[in-house]
């Protein structure tokens, strides 16, 4: 590269992927791709296959059309058209051209790689932005190594960069704040921040002491070099960090983690279960924030819009308020923007990797 001259840049938004269509076979074939990812379901491949193919798929891919039937618009999936639409608003505000990519799915990394060198033969350096704000095995770092073995094998001539997990980033966190703050004009009683769930050995296994992480109640609290790698740390952190920003007071907000899957022991509390207490508490009037999904999905939509509306106010609840994603909104695509020009600029304290 050419110190004196602007680089070549491209950037590629890295998200989750989801189904082409909601008819059954769509669903099992992206079921089985995403289940069978050894960082999603850690076991031993001939388990794993059997458990996935043989019993997890065939069950869950009838009732996962039929959720996924709920929440689909007319574009197609929702996380797919907000993506499409985040890189639209991104592009506008930028002269690098912008892609997406999934982990699962289309369109695929290589796909993406091929597009950015098409609309810049002279591209010199090309930073991924996996639109995951925490690190987990399941999410981020299989995305990662995801998107860096394909890089590899297919040894392209640009450079290519990660950004880092933004879950502390002053940037983000006033955009969540911001949006957020409007749901909270009206009277409410409590904000459940809502994030994805994870097996308890995920969070083991990404602990780099070997000896800190879900050792004790405060190991969150306590610092060490764990943190780094470790999402409940981290989404406690971004909760935190979120409530300080609006001013609410510790008794007004909570977390929890939805969408377990399987027997196996996965962080707590379950999102079930305290929408299920919470109006035995007096809490009536609630509001929630899914903060690991920058963009609306079946996880936000379906599972907390509509089921667990159903469940809190089955319980007792009176009002229930889902906050929407960051999505397109302006102060995130501004967020985005800036980063990149910063990176561009000489400031390289969000990468990750090259």
């Amino acid at each position: 590269m050419n110190n004196n001259q602007p680089v070549h840049r491209g950037i590629i938004l890295m998200n989750l992927g989801s189904i082409e269509s909601t008819d059954v076979p769509s669903v099992k074939k992206y079921l089985d791709e995403f289940l069978m990812d050894a960082k999603v379901i850690d076991y031993p491949y001939l388990f794993r296959l059997l458990l996935v193919k043989g019993i997890i798929t065939p069950k869950r891919a009838p009732r996962t059309a039929e959720a996924y039937k709920k929440i689909w618009w007319k574009e197609g999936s929702p996380l797919m058209v907000l993506t499409d639409r985040l890189r639209d608003a991104l592009q506008s505000r930028m002269e690098e051209p912008v892609e997406i990519a999934m982990r699962y799915g289309n369109p695929h990394p290589a796909a993406a790689f091929k597009s950015l060198m098409v609309k810049d033969p002279l591209i010199e350096e090309v930073v991924v932005i996996p639109l995951y704000p925490h690190y987990a095995m399941a999410s981020y770092e299989t995305a990662v190594e995801y998107v860096q073995d394909i890089y590899e094998e297919k040894q392209y001539p640009f450079k290519l960069s990660v950004i880092k997990p933004f879950y502390k980033e002053p940037d983000y966190i006033h955009a969540l704040a911001e949006n957020i703050r409007p749901y909270l004009k009206q009277e409410f009683d409590y904000l459940l921040f809502s994030y994805h769930g994870v097996p308890e050995r995920h969070i083991r296994k990404s602990d780099i002491t070997h000896h800190h992480c879900l050792q004790s109640k405060d190991c969150c609290f306590t610092e060490s070099p764990a943190h780094q790698f470790c999402y409940r740390h981290q989404v406690i952190t971004t909760m935190k960090l979120v409530a300080e920003e609006l001013g609410l007071p510790e008794e007004k907000y909570g977390f929890s983690f939805q969408s377990r899957l399987g027997r196996a022991e996965w962080l707590k509390p379950n999102t079930v279960d305290v929408l299920k207490e919470l109006p035995g508490k007096g809490i009536r009037s609630l509001v929630v924030a899914s903060l690991a999904f920058v963009a609306d999905c079946l996880e936000t939509l379906e599972e907390i819009g509509m089921e667990g509306k159903e469940i809190f106010m089955n319980a007792g609840g009176e009002s229930f308020q889902l906050i929407p994603g960051l999505n397109t909104n302006d102060e995130w695509v501004n967020v985005l923007a800036k980063w990149v020009k910063e990176y561009a600029s000489g400031n390289k304290a969000m990468l990750v990797s090259a």
